[in-house]
């Protein structure tokens, strides 16, 4: 590969493709003419709708939910065919079916609006119609999740519903009495229990909004901030394009839901960087692959699972104790990826970025203004304010800090087209959270999740590490194909009260669960945002795969040390207790860091590799004695290195 084709860029269309190919809810169709123009209009009524209902309130539950479900699922039926080579050839119109469906969506989508006080006072019995618009409304949110989210989500929920109507027929604990199609169908649809459930009111208020605070900040401008505030931050450094590239990622991650959207958008920028400088072709799409997925675990936004955290936990936790709960872990794991891409540039003799590819710092703190409404968001959440007022209000500020500077002062038709992306950008989390209604109200009707919790506990045999060794793995399986939201969901109710009922914390267990979920995006054998990393690096995918658990693999520890010991999630622990926790867990990321890269001030033996990736877990995990274990042997190791260093400097002086 010549030097020109290491360092060429993507262009939009390549990076469109990418987008399709690994993230099914990138790619929609590009409609003109009327049709092109129903689909924009929906999408703006769309976010007309919510921005309406945040600010004057809600509608009651059952309005609320199936107004935004039309929406999403109508405007799923336009913009979404029904056969992904279609959309990767980029038909420009629709099947006429997809107009059918979208009709009944939205007749689907208007029944509760428009029947509210017949379907209250029925009390639960079924008329005809009733019966036939459950049946409809359960197929469509099963067709469009399988359109705008993907083929697993959709088989498990089916399995679901045939669980639902045959459970007679299941062996041992998971027999149950069997729900006739009425009463699946009435769960399903008439009731808050389904479809229309926890994950739907999620998404129908606070998830919506935050989407539509990522779309604002697009417009004005914050996206490429972001890289730019990156370079100039850890460009000089030691492999600085790595370094820029995790920076950024963490702060990209705040306005993207999507770990394959982070991966596309800012790689593209990123990784020619990183080849460029002298990083090998998988190890440039890992460090980016990794960092974007880390985007979704990092405060004060993580992604839509973390909103239906706050309601799947209940007892009157907010938002910020999540946020705040998640701010040390997730602060080690970009800083694992931090310490080993240097590790790794030492290791290979890479240098930072000239003087010369820095941009003008000056011109970069000009713009620091930008970043007011990501702090505004902390702040706000911070102060106790509900969290649809805390979005309202960053989204104002975002408007309002654009127009500070004309580059980025949105006029009417940039504020339309930001509230058209918000829309855009909900349609796949609404179908998801819809589909993980259908899998809760079953759960829920026919006792499923203790059920399995029980025979979690039971095949682990009674053990905590075990119950948490197979609820990982279950994590990791299900979001290999599943979006973050569901694959939180259904762990959620199914794992997690294995976890809890061997007297972990509420917030502990969620947590254990929401992370694995998160990182399957980066676990081989299926890892789409580390396959879409190696399409933008032109490496080998699963080699990428690989290379991205490694760099991540502060991911798989830190989860089994809060489940632990709770103190790294800030929960029942002082101010001295906490310093001393954040000191020897950042001390064990170098130790475990090195000695996976195998390099530290120089190159660490197969012995002293596995010594530090040993004394790095005796600091993370905050007790007393594995503390001090870990600083006597951490100690140790830095003495040596030290050592090393000044011998071999001595030695060389005396050569001069």
């Amino acid at each position: 590969m010549s030097k020109n084709e290491e360092i060429k860029t993507l262009t939009e269309e390549e990076q469109q493709a990418l987008l399709e190919k690994y993230d099914p809810e990138a790619g929609t169709r590009k409609l003109t003419g009327i049709i092109g123009w129903i689909a924009f209009l929906g999408l703006l009524a769309f976010s007309l709708f919510q921005l309406y209902t945040a600010i004057f309130g809600v509608f009651t539950a059952q309005i609320q939910r199936t107004v935004h479900l039309g929406f999403a699922l109508s405007l799923i039926f336009l913009l979404f065919p029904a056969n992904r080579k279609k959309r990767q050839k980029g038909k420009l119109q629709i099947a006429w079916y997809d107009a059918v469906l979208a009709l009944l969506s939205v007749g689907v989508g208007a029944y509760w609006p428009l029947f509210f006080n017949d379907l209250v006072m029925s009390v639960g019995r079924l008329s005809t119609i009733d019966f036939i618009v459950g049946v409809i409304a359960i197929l469509l949110v099963l067709e469009a999740t399988r359109r705008a989210v993907g083929l697993p989500i959709t088989i498990i929920a089916v399995i679901f519903l045939i669980y639902g109507l045959y459970g007679q027929f299941m062996p041992g604990f998971l027999a149950h009495r069997g729900l006739s199609l009425e009463r699946l169908v009435q769960t399903m649809f008439f009731t808050t229990e389904g479809i229309l459930g926890t994950p739907l009111a999620v998404s129908s208020t606070f998830i919506f909004l935050f989407l539509l605070f990522g779309a604002f900040l697009v417009r004005t401008g914050v996206g490429q901030y972001f890289n730019d505030l990156a370079v100039s931050i850890a460009g000089r450094r030691i492999g600085g394009p790595a370094k820029v590239a995790i920076f950024s990622s963490a702060l990209q991650g705040t306005i993207s839901g999507s770990s394959v959207a982070n991966v596309v958008t800012s790689g593209s920028f990123t990784i020619p960087m990183m080849k460029k400088l002298g990083y090998k072709k998988e190890f440039a799409g890992a460090v980016e692959a990794a960092a974007s997925t880390g985007g979704q675990l990092m405060p004060p936004i993580m992604g839509a699972a973390a909103f239906l955290m706050v309601e799947f936990i209940g007892g009157g936790i907010t938002y910020w104790e999540i946020a705040k709960a998640a701010a040390i872990p997730a602060v080690l794991y970009f800083a694992g990826i931090w310490i080993m891409t240097h590790f790794e540039a030492k290791r290979i003799g890479l240098r930072g970025l000239t003087k010369e590819e820095m941009p003008d710092r000056k011109e970069v703190l000009k713009k620091i203004y930008l970043l007011l409404p990501i702090i505004s968001v902390i702040v706000l959440l911070m102060s106790g304010m509900i969290v649809t007022h805390a979005a309202l209000y960053s989204i104002l500020i975002a408007i309002l800090v654009g127009f500070i500077n004309k580059d980025t002062r949105m006029g009417p038709k940039q504020f339309v087209l930001a509230l058209v992306d918000g829309a855009r950008s909900a349609l796949g989390v609404a179908a998801a959270t819809a589909a993980a209604g259908i899998i809760v109200g079953i759960v829920t009707k026919t006792g499923l999740g203790l059920k399995m919790a029980n025979g979690l506990i039971d095949l682990a045999g009674g053990y905590l590490i075990p119950t948490l060794m197979l609820t990982m793995l279950a994590a990791l399986v299900l979001g290999m194909g599943s979006p973050t939201t569901a694959n939180y969901v259904i762990t959620s109710t199914i794992a997690a009260p294995a976890i809890i009922l061997l007297g972990v914390p509420d917030l502990s267990a969620h947590l254990f669960v929401f992370y694995f979920g998160i990182i399957a995006d980066i676990t081989p054998p299926v890892a789409l945002a580390a396959f879409a990393a190696a399409g933008v690096a032109g490496g080998e995918p699963l080699r990428t795969g690989v290379n991205s658990a490694k760099l991540a693999i502060a991911a798989f520890i830190i989860p089994y040390i809060f489940v632990l010991s709770p103190q790294l999630l800030m929960i029942d622990t002082t101010w001295l207790e906490l310093v001393w926790v954040i000191i020897t867990a950042f001390s064990g990321m170098i130790a475990i860091g090195a000695g996976i890269i195998g390099y530290w001030f120089r190159k660490l033996h197969w012995a002293e590799r596995i010594i530090a990736i040993i004394t790095g877990l005796l600091l993370i995990y905050p007790e007393g004695v594995s503390d001090i274990t870990g600083i006597i042997a951490f100690a140790a190791l830095l003495a040596l290195q030290i050592f090393w260093k000044r011998d071999k400097e001595n030695t060389l002086k005396m050569t001069n």
